[in-house]
């Protein structure tokens, strides 16, 4: 692998230590309003007396060091010093049970763990075993533990600047488990620096920018986007605080270069309709003399009146939604990655989007479809393999090196490409029929009712699905009259549908989930995708009994 090696996270950390020491890397809220900035000195600084420390426990090399917490400085500050140290990082989402945390920590065969920021690390604690040592961050739940504050003035800063060699590995990042048990992806120092060169380059990124992690950390995405763009490039990190601050957090930061998911563009949306019917909104961005300041009022009010580049992930993002954006001067470019390829393959790009597409290929990236019409990709940043697994990792590659997406897509003449659905996903009705479910669930996600859906129906004559409602209807099919009139346009909204697709693929009916869709209730992975097969357990026994109610819309009881 030819690596240039200033695109190495520790060269980056190093680089900016020598040319910017002043300069503010990472600002972090510590409640009220108040926070706590970290320049590139003292960054560097705290994570050469963590590497010190971590040197003296005498551990062997490379060894797998866990970090359980919520995104935040010392989450960055700790990898440094794991990367110094010789070791690698193993991070656990923080909304985990004991039993697949456990099972993460034994499988990385983990020397040490940093307890962080947690909401809910009693529900954790239990799956880390009683003799792994612990280091709590200044963040983190009331513990005993030794305290990240108390080691790094108890030991002095390392003087040398460690490197790592590219096919070191630096991060075994645990998919969300969302089938079967988590697989550790491997990814090296290499693959992180051809994300951040490549990534850098297309996007023109530049050390002024400023962006905000909130996106866990423990997934390759926000580690891609985030962590390491930034330690290559230099720029300013903001972190949230809460869901409550989010919007404060946003507005502290105004983050020239925001990514995000499409469940919270919505959220964003809904929010600006709740204040500004849609009519009144259309009606004064046509006035020429009032267009610009409706705008500007708008952005600003969401923390975003600064975004150059904001970009959507993690799942399809309805065409009407990039539309509203763009009539705001906002352009949404939808990307597609996998843990697998550190989050380096695809990405629209300004004035080359095409709506349903998730754009091009990032440089260096080679696509294909295989006979079957499943993704096939392959670059220097793609994984070694799965840590431990090296049957599963080679069946995850064709001969000829190209990785496995299990993404079924289609690809344009000028490149672009569209995922169609997930080979695995596909499921048969008794009548025979394939059908795949993500594009009704993008029909079904681009009416400003629905928050999220999952289509599904094996076994069944028809198909059916189950929909969770925009946070603003929530409370207010409290009310009969409300509920009555909801009904009556998700009823026109199934006709529509029912009219765009093929005759097998209509749906019986739309059934309203009573219980939110959370990440910490099990329904959504940690980057706010459904969990298919948990929402299929849950609703599976209610099926009989909706497909004999012969209605249009149920309301789960």
């Amino acid at each position: 692998m030819q690596i240039d090696a200033k695109y190495l996270p520790l060269e980056g950390a190093y680089r900016w230590e020598r040319e910017a020491p002043d300069r503010v890397y990472m600002v972090q809220p510590t409640g009220g309003g108040a926070v706590v900035e970290y320049t590139w000195s003292q960054t560097l600084d705290q994570s050469r007396r963590m590497a010190a420390h971590l040197r003296s426990l005498n551990l062997p090399a490379e060894s797998s060091i866990a970090i359980i917490s919520k995104n935040c400085a010392h989450f960055i500050l700790a990898d440094l010093a794991i990367w110094m140290a010789g070791h690698k990082s193993v991070a656990l989402y923080p909304t985990l049970d004991a039993e697949t945390a456990a099972y993460v920590l034994e499988h990385s065969e983990a020397k040490l763990v940093f307890v962080g920021k947690l909401d809910v690390w009693e529900q954790m604690k239990p799956g880390v075993p009683d003799g792994l040592p612990r280091i709590a961050f200044p963040l983190s739940p009331p513990n005993d533990y030794p305290k990240w504050d108390e080691i790094i003035a108890a030991n002095e800063p390392i003087a040398d600047d460690p490197s790592r060699a590219p096919e070191e590995t630096a991060l075994l990042c645990y998919t969300s488990g969302s089938t079967g048990r988590p697989k550790g992806v491997i990814t090296t120092f290499g693959n992180m620096a051809v994300a951040a060169r490549g990534v850098g380059q297309l996007l023109e990124t530049r050390t002024d920018d400023r962006q905000l992690s909130y996106l866990p950390l423990a997934h390759s995405f926000e580690r891609a986007a985030v962590e390491n763009l930034s330690l290559s490039v230099g720029s300013r990190v903001y972190f949230a605080e809460s869901l409550d601050t989010f919007v404060n957090d946003l507005r502290r930061a105004r983050p020239t270069v925001f990514h995000s998911v499409p469940r919270l563009w919505l959220k964003f949306q809904l929010g600006v309709l709740s204040k500004m019917p849609q009519r009144k909104l259309d009606r004064l961005l046509k006035v020429p003399i009032l267009r610009n300041l409706v705008r500007s009022k708008i952005l600003n009010g969401l923390g975003l009146g600064s975004a150059r580049l904001a970009i959507s992930g993690s799942a399809p993002i309805p065409a009407e939604l990039i539309t509203w954006y763009r009539n705001l001067g906002l352009e949404l470019l939808e990307g597609y990655a996998m843990t697998e390829n550190f989050a380096y393959s695809h990405i629209n790009l300004p004035g080359k989007t095409r709506a349903g597409y998730v754009g091009n290929c990032f440089p260096g990236v080679e696509c294909k479809l295989s006979e079957a019409g499943e993704v096939l990709v392959k670059s220097e940043a793609t994984m070694p393999g799965y840590y431990k697994e090296p049957e599963l990792s080679a069946a995850s590659f064709t001969e000829d090196g190209f990785l496995k997406t299990g993404d079924r897509g289609e690809i344009d003449a000028q490149g672009r490409l569209k995922i169609t659905g997930r080979i695995k996903e596909l499921f048969k009705t008794s009548k025979g029929k394939y059908i795949a479910p993500v594009p009704i669930e993008n029909l079904l996600n681009a009416d400003n009712h629905i928050e999220q859906s999952c289509v599904s129906g094996v076994g069944h004559p028809q198909p059916y699905a189950v929909a969770l409602l925009s946070e603003g209807l929530h409370d207010a099919v409290a009310d009969p009259a409300k509920r009555a009139q909801v009904t009556a346009e998700l009823e026109a909204l199934l006709r529509r549908i029912n009219q765009e697709v093929a005759s097998y693929e209509r749906l019986g009916f739309i059934a309203i989930a009573k219980d939110p869709w959370l990440i910490e209730n099990g329904f959504l992975t940690p980057t706010m995708k459904i969990k298919r097969r948990v929402l299929e357990e849950v609703y599976g026994p209610h099926l009989e009994d909706w497909y004999a109610a012969k209605s249009p819309v149920i309301w789960e009881a």
